[in-house]
């Protein structure tokens, strides 16, 4: 434990080193250089969420383009590594990982990886066909639809430098994130110049995302004790502080966005709901691709149409995969499978984000199991786009 202990300070102690170094650098290279108005020739867009809300879904939404290179949740490795720590701890280690690697600079790495290292030891690599497709692994075209499986078994021994080579050859560079919990820690990355950054923040109802946590108790309580600062104790969320949190958050984001923002969040901030997304994909994907600057192509519609319309809801062991489903029917499934009781309880904690985000509340177990009732309330066009939101509507 005393080493563990050892080890953790070591690791922070760096990445503060690596920061200040970088914010000094920032800082004479400001001094001595004019500012460019000319944007990065990249794209780079961060897929703000929390676990189990979809965001793995809209992550493949990205991935499978082939003008993006996409890796999913690479701050796992920073909450592996310092798991002791607290998520408001984290979050500048995490943000200072995420800028590098839009930057394709996968040095950040070194901290938190072994020092000889593959593809595969990267966290869930598989799911990135930019990672699977040349030039990081010549099993796969650009302009395939790549599969997890398929992408383990043949591109896993393939060197780590890859990511950085494949990385440098997009034109857009996505990120999905769920360790994020506060906007304004974002802000270094929106202001950057060397950055030229947008952000989908993409939210569900927190009574679906309850039903869908339950399938991953055991999977999710290293995470739950960061976020509760437990130093180190994994927690099985049964009285829903996590999701507490998580609402809170999605509050705190969505307010900080579209409540008097700062001039540079304009026309770089989009709000998706995940039951819009299902609901009906091709609008709202045509929404998000317009937003990042991306076309939609006649192989992905047809993707996204399969992926979308399958025969059930998912398995338990299918919880962190990316298989055909029916999605409206993933969508509702908590109304049949939850208690009331545990529906009220969530409520409670979550009662301000359901009703900013655009849920009705239920309240009766009668209304719960009534489909014909829709908790989903329609949004106003471009509501959630910061250029447009009016609190006083």
């Amino acid at each position: 434990m005393a080493r563990i202990r050892i080890v953790s300070a070591i690791i922070i102690l760096f990445v503060m080193v690596q920061t200040g170094f970088l914010l000094f650098m920032y800082a004479q290279h400001s001094s001595f250089m004019p500012q460019s108005k000319e944007k990065p020739s990249q794209v780079h867009i961060l897929i703000l969420s929390s676990w189990r809300s979809g965001s793995s879904f809209v992550g493949q939404l990205f991935s499978q383009h082939p003008s993006v290179f996409y890796l999913m949740e690479p701050a796992w490795h920073v909450w592996v590594a310092m798991y002791q720590s607290s998520a408001k701890v984290l979050h500048m280690a995490v943000r200072d990982l995420v800028r590098s690697v839009f930057l394709c600079d996968m040095s950040v790495f070194d901290a938190y990886m072994p020092w000889k290292r593959n593809l595969s030891d990267l966290f869930q690599w598989a799911v990135s066909r930019a990672l699977c497709s040349v030039p990081a692994c010549d099993s796969f075209q650009r302009t395939d639809i790549t599969s997890e499986m398929a992408c383990k078994t043949l591109c896993g021994r393939y060197p780590f430098s890859k990511v950085e080579e494949a990385c440098k050859t997009y034109s857009h560079v996505v990120i999905k994130e769920v360790r994020f919990f506060d906007l304004k820690v974002l802000y270094p990355l929106l202001t950057d110049p060397s950055l030229n950054l947008k952000i989908i923040h993409l939210v569900r109802d927190p009574r679906a995302v309850v039903k869908s946590r339950e399938q991953s108790v055991k999977a999710l309580a290293r995470d739950n004790g960061i976020v509760l600062s437990t130093n180190g104790t994994k927690v099985e969320d049964s009285k829903y502080r996590v999701m507490q949190e998580i609402c809170r958050s999605h509050v705190q984001i969505y307010e900080t966005a579209t409540f008097k923002p700062p001039n540079f969040l304009k026309d770089r901030y989009l709000m998706i709901r995940f039951e819009d997304l299902v609901r009906d994909p091709l609008s709202e994907i045509s929404e998000m691709y317009k937003f990042a600057d991306l076309r939609l192509t006649p192989t992905l519609k047809s993707w996204i149409y399969n992926i979308t319309h399958g025969q059930g809801p998912g398995k338990k062991k299918e919880a962190f995969k990316i298989t055909s489903r029916d999605a409206v029917n993933v969508s509702q499934a908590w109304r049949n499978v939850l208690s009331f009781q545990k529906i009220k309880k969530v409520q409670e904690v979550c009662k301000g984000a359901i009703n900013m985000l655009g849920y009705q509340l239920v309240d009766s177990e009668k209304e719960q199991r009534d489909l014909s009732l829709d908790l989903v309330l329609p949004r106003r066009q471009n509501q959630f786009r910061w250029s447009s939101f009016n609190p006083k509507n």
